[in-house]
């Protein structure tokens, strides 16, 4: 299975554009493949940057933080569970919204499940745009609890607040899903292309 990197990468200098210098240095060399590049609307401070990147990631904390615009660097590793289900760059413009999730391993299994199934009628839903993008559990699930990330795209903000209210069995699915959830935090963004 692919493992996948969810990198917050900070930068005192506040220069996004060294710092998307210093990551396109990286990406596509030692097996590193670039699935996003995340720049925040709300959730993230003015001087973060999500980065999203898959295969040879283990140590990409130091990878990056050797780079000379990049201060810190947090990193998740992760595993998809059921999307993505092909390792390639994000490409489509809107709103992506990541969303961790701190859930008990043992239910990692269940919510991928009830998500899948309620993608069947959340993404036809009339009311608004919505497609998720991928639904990660933690790569290391030794501990009891640990983090899911699901990543969902929407064609904007309108989208993303009408699809608050789901359809069923839409609706339903969520519902046992935040029954399985600790606890849960968004952040909106923006990709860049």
């Amino acid at each position: 299975m692919t493992t996948y990197a969810f990198s917050i990468l900070r930068s005192t200098a506040g220069s996004f554009q060294s710092m998307f210098t210093d990551i396109e240095g990286i990406v596509g060399k030692n097996d590193i493949g670039l699935w996003g590049r995340f720049m925040g609307l709300f959730g993230l401070a003015s001087n973060e940057l999500i980065l999203v990147t898959y295969g040879a990631v283990t140590d990409i904390d130091q990878t990056l933080k050797a780079r000379g615009s990049i201060d810190d660097v947090s990193t998740l590793l992760l595993e998809p569970t059921v999307r993505p289900t092909e390792n390639r760059m994000r490409e489509k413009e809107g709103l992506y919204v990541f969303r961790t999730f701190s859930v008990n391993h043992k239910d990692v299994e269940e919510i991928a499940a009830l998500s899948k199934e309620a993608w069947t009628t959340f993404e036809t839903a009339e009311a608004y745009n919505a497609i998720p993008q991928a639904l990660f559990c933690q790569k290391d699930r030794s501990a009891n609890q640990g983090t899911m990330l699901l990543v969902t795209w929407y064609d904007g903000l309108n989208s993303w607040q009408t699809s608050r209210q789901p359809p069923d069995p839409a609706g339903k699915n969520f519902r046992r899903r935040s029954q399985l959830t600790l606890s849960t935090k968004a952040t909106a963004t923006r990709l860049v292309v």
